[in-house]
């Protein structure tokens, strides 16, 4: 199996079987992401406690890109402080730009299967939406 198709594989299960499209109990905070662009329609949700995302999940609909790309960001997420998170949303950000190192591609696990997305323009919002929102809910603007 050539790489291309294993990131394919990994993209269709986080689309097809999302292991955190669900609304969090007691989330400590909510965000509504849109990608008007194409319609792609979030709400991320995250429970810290003592800073530390400790469970997250998200509801909407949108294309299998946007979709995949929420669900891996959230296997990431989840046990991360808020500075780690938003370190990994600048490494993701990088990988799209097409300027992110081996070592930091490495540090996105699954996520890097949206590598390819960055000779994509028309699919880049739906990738990035996501981690968008996560950013916005902690105060930054894109």
């Amino acid at each position: 199996m050539d790489t291309k198709e294993l990131y394919r594989e990994i993209l269709n299960e986080h689309n097809i079987n999302p292991s955190h499209k669900e609304p969090i109990d007691n989330a400590t905070l909510s965000l509504n992401g849109v990608n008007p662009s194409c319609g792609d329609n979030i709400t991320l949700h995250l429970k810290l406690e003592n800073d530390v995302i400790v469970d997250a999940g998200f509801e909407g609909d949108g294309c299998a890109i946007s979709q995949a790309s929420v669900d891996m960001m959230i296997d990431l997420l989840i046990g991360k402080t808020k500075t780690e998170a938003l370190a990994l949303a600048e490494i993701f950000d990088n990988m799209i730009k097409g300027t992110v190192t081996e070592e930091q591609l490495e540090q996105l696990d699954e996520a890097a299967a949206l590598q390819d997305i960055s000779h994509m323009p028309a699919r880049v919002k739906c990738a990035m939406l996501g981690w968008r929102t996560m950013k916005e809910m902690f105060g930054l603007k894109n």
